[in-house]
């Protein structure tokens, strides 16, 4: 239930702080003293439009914050509250909603004091207050929600998640069917060119090891004249030109027989004879492989044919499939992953069609009895509404739950060998239909006409589905519109067993309707400072008494005996 609203800037409300009981929640107050405002303060936070006008004359922004508890919607909350990232840790039993609204015209929302989307806002807001304005599209009307409400009626919940699961398992698989025959009739199309693609690489044995050892081969070859200068140069440095210019093998011999001689004087120099002997020694290696490098220079016009050939089929098969040895081995992969596709889609379209079949026939047998709950449920509910009607004065009226079915030749069969279009709800559509006078045709709700049918109708519903309907917090903005006198207190009445079920929130300038109060606020305007400020009091039960006989006329002793009367006849109706 809604538990306290915060209101700043808002209009003509500078700031307000307001706490609320569960129950009967009565709100009067002259009219334009601000009780409309507070309810489109509560609006705004629910996620309506915003429209920066309500920014109160001189602020910059406006503010409204709103808590409430659970109620028997903390699983539908909670699991919005998950998904968002917005579940507190510390197990709090209630859920901030709150909305800023700059005079520029931007607005931010919040959950929980989390920014969120303005649909989250609304997800959330939906859950926990349903408001009857005079003018607002009352939820009733919406022929979308009627069904969810004989589900609830009905005691669906469990029957209805179970279908849902198995639908959701049938959309999956249809999915997956279209994906695969799509694909299939695609692949199909592909295969010869895929199949070509495929042999071509995987011929060509390619990989990026030989690739670069055939363009180091290939430079080799490029520049053989100038390799085999650079060889000879190297061997005649070791070898030496003549015996006038000997080469450095021959100088290490020169240096080794020095020092050799020389140890024989000092062997302290035997160190540095070893090194010039590993030197000769490595020189003389160094030698032998020039020279067996030099015996192998020769260079075939075949084998340089056979690199430019390998080489030039790498680039037609990089140009074709990617670019990179990398790349053309990847399109080879991808092309047999999608060839294994082609030869195993059959297979599964089948398995799948199979499975499609089994969850058709669960589907149907889960929403046959989907239905014929829903259709008790539906005489239960018409009874209880024409009850309503008749307690409120309107005995003629007439009120049915139309259900209805659409052919599909891909449909849930009926149990009568029909078959029947269907989503997430089974194959039934709902509606609600009323004929508020003797000799109207049954019409669809959102066609009633206005005024004080409509509001005993949503009274009458109200009552009907009042267990069945979740919503915690139920506002009615001056639902005593178009009544009056014994009409009122009955409608009164009706709203009071109402807050049995829910807390409800009424503005009313009925004292017949005020009388069955649970808590009476009292909104007024003050002006101070040339500035118009609304102020809202809740009253004791004897300030509520001359305010509901002001409500008649005037504060005078008159009206208080009258409403004293009114006063002790609803305390006796709430005793029976």
């Amino acid at each position: 239930m809604l538990k306290e609203i915060r209101i700043q800037n808002f209009a003509i409300i500078e700031s307000l702080d307001l706490e609320f009981t569960d129950g009967f929640n009565i709100f009067t107050g002259e009219t334009g003293a601000g009780k409309s405002i507070i309810l489109d303060a509560l609006s705004l936070v629910l996620g309506e439009k915003a429209d920066n006008s309500f920014v109160r004359e001189g602020t910059k922004r406006a503010s409204v914050e709103a808590f409430f508890d659970y109620g028997n919607r903390r699983e539908e909350i909670e699991e919005i509250l998950k998904r968002e990232d917005l579940l507190p840790d510390d197990g709090i039993e209630e859920v901030s909603l709150s909305r800023e609204l700059r005079i520029e015209g931007r607005s931010t929302a919040r959950v929980n004091g989390h920014g969120v989307s303005l649909s989250v806002l609304q997800e959330v807001g939906a859950l926990l207050v349903d408001i009857h304005g005079q003018s607002e599209h009352l939820s009733l009307l919406k022929p979308a929600s009627h069904i969810r409400l004989v589900d609830q009626y009905a005691g669906n919940e469990d029957l209805l998640k179970k279908y849902r699961e198995v639908y959701r398992r049938y959309l999956s698989v249809v999915k997956e069917l279209k994906t695969l025959r799509d694909g299939e009739a695609e692949a199909l199309r592909q295969q010869d060119m895929l199949t070509f693609q495929l042999n071509e690489i995987q011929s060509a044995e390619m990989s990026v090891k030989e690739e670069d050892a055939l363009n180091r081969e290939r430079e080799r070859m490029a520049n053989s004249e100038k390799i085999a200068r650079l060889v000879h140069s190297g061997l005649t440095a070791l070898q030496g030109r003549s015996e006038n210019r000997p080469g450095i093998i021959e100088q290490m011999d020169t240096l080794d027989s020095a020092l050799d001689d020389l140890t024989a004087y000092d062997e302290t120099l035997q160190p540095l004879y070893d090194v010039v002997v590993n030197a000769a020694d490595q020189m003389n290696e160094v030698l032998d492989k020039l020279e067996r490098y030099r015996s192998g220079l020769g260079f075939s016009s075949r084998k340089r044919n056979q690199i430019e050939e390998r080489l030039a089929l790498y680039f037609s098969l990089k140009r074709k499939y990617g670019g990179t040895v990398e790349a053309v081995l990847a399109y080879a992969a991808d092309a047999q992953r999608k060839l294994s596709l082609i030869t195993g889609a059959g297979k599964q379209i089948e398995e799948l069609e199979a499975e499609k079949a089994e969850l058709l026939q669960s589907l149907s047998g889960l929403a046959l009895k989907l239905s014929e709950k829903r259709k008790s449920a539906a005489a239960e509910i018409s009874r209880g509404v024409e009850t309503e009607l008749d307690d409120l004065k309107m005995p003629a009226a007439r009120f049915d739950v139309l259900m209805e079915t659409e052919p599909a030749a891909d449909g849930l069969e009926d149990g009568n060998g029909q078959r029947l279009a269907f989503g997430d709800t089974g194959f039934d559509r709902v509606e609600f239909l009323i004929a508020p006078n003797p000799g109207e045709g049954l019409k669809p709700l959102a066609k009633v006409a206005s005024g004080g049918e409509t509001s005993r109708l949503m009274l009458a519903l109200k009552n009907t589905l009042a267990q069945a309907d979740t919503v915690p917090t139920m506002v009615f903005d001056e639902i005593d519109q178009g009544i009056g006198g014994r009409i009122g207190a009955l409608v009164g009445e009706k709203l009071w067993q109402l807050s049995r079920y829910h807390q409800v929130i009424c503005i009313t300038h009925l004292p017949q309707l005020a009388a069955l109060y649970d808590s009476h606020y009292h909104v007024r305007k003050q002006i101070s400072g040339n500035r118009t400020q609304t102020i809202v009091t809740r009253l004791s039960d004897e300030e509520s008494l001359h305010e509901m006989a002001s409500l008649l006329g005037a504060d005078n002793e008159e009206n208080v005996r009258a409403v004293k009367a009114m006063l002790k006849e609803s305390a006796e109706y709430k005793k029976s």
